[in-house]
């Protein structure tokens, strides 16, 4: 039995894994502006905190 090894696989796996690592962090950067954020990234004053206000006390998150 001979393996041979394809580029095109190769580079599916690193486009794959580009991917992945973009949606984990995009997932992360919205937790963060639903959750946490009060105005300091999202430079929209308090608009962002109070649209999500009831959603965080839902989930558990701090927010007073």
């Amino acid at each position: 039995m001979t393996l041979i090894l394809s580029p095109e696989r190769s580079l599916d796996k690193v486009g794959a894994g580009i991917a992945v690592v973009g949606v984990v962090l995009l997932a992360l950067l919205t937790l963060y502006l639903v959750g946490f954020d009060t105005g300091v990234i999202s430079r929209s004053g308090l608009y962002m905190h109070e649209l999500m206000h009831d959603g965080r006390h839902l989930m558990g998150l701090p927010c007073h």
